[in-house]
């Protein structure tokens, strides 16, 4: 993973309400939820949700698809884990002073 798609991975998940909505996903599994659920889950108005979920959707930190009428959310896990590889693959071993 480059530096550049783990910032842009990092900002989409930098505000409380998409990381909260993020969490809900994970919580959900791979099953995930559709958009009515996760308005109920989190009360946030739709407008809202929808600018959120737009911005996850963006960052391919949740994806989507279409179970007939409904749009099915789910949480993107194999990119949030390399994300968090990224991170911390370098852990513990040391740094030149």
């Amino acid at each position: 993973m480059e530096q550049k798609h783990a910032a842009q991975i990092l900002h989409a998940l930098g505000h409380n309400a998409r990381l909260e909505l993020f969490r809900l996903l994970v919580q959900a599994g791979d099953g995930g939820l559709n958009i009515g659920q996760i308005g109920k889950h989190l009360s946030m108005p739709p407008s809202t949700l929808a600018h959120h979920i737009t911005t996850l959707v963006k960052a391919n930190v949740i994806t989507q698809h279409q179970n007939g009428r409904e749009t099915i959310n789910i949480a993107n896990f194999k990119l949030v884990e390399s994300m968090a590889s990224y991170l911390f693959n370098d852990c513990c071993q040391g740094v030149e002073a």
